[in-house]
């Protein structure tokens, strides 16, 4: 069974930053892209960012030029690096990882991780 693990959620002040990493397990193949979404009290889950296994990247228009998003193929891991941090960023960000196999195409989430922004 596929695990994701997330770390690196917290409280910052508003233009500080955070680094928050997953990683997944229990799967013999590597997730085809790993991505973060994220989730505001009252709102639906978005997209932050995703990658795929050949490196190309996706951002939500809200967070381009202040996320970073990274893989290690190897480590089967993905990193967000956010910067200039701001109270709207404020959420419970989810990592995601997505298989796709002859067969089929499986996601998976993690459990989630709090980052707030402090004004």
């Amino acid at each position: 069974q596929v695990q994701l693990r997330e770390s690196g959620g917290g409280l910052v002040q508003a233009g500080g930053s955070l680094r928050l990493s997953c990683a997944a397990s229990g799967s013999i193949f590597s997730p085809n892209a790993m991505g973060w979404y994220r989730q505001a009290p009252g709102k639906q889950r978005e997209l932050v960012a995703t990658i795929t296994s050949g490196g190309s990247t996706n951002y939500a228009t809200s967070v381009k030029g202040r996320f970073t998003i990274s893989e290690d193929n190897a480590k089967d891991t993905a990193d967000l690096q956010m910067n200039s941090l701001k109270p709207e960023d404020t959420a419970v960000y989810y990592c995601n990882a997505v298989f796709q196999r002859p067969w089929g195409t499986n996601d998976y989430w993690g459990q989630g991780t709090q980052v707030t922004v402090s004004s």
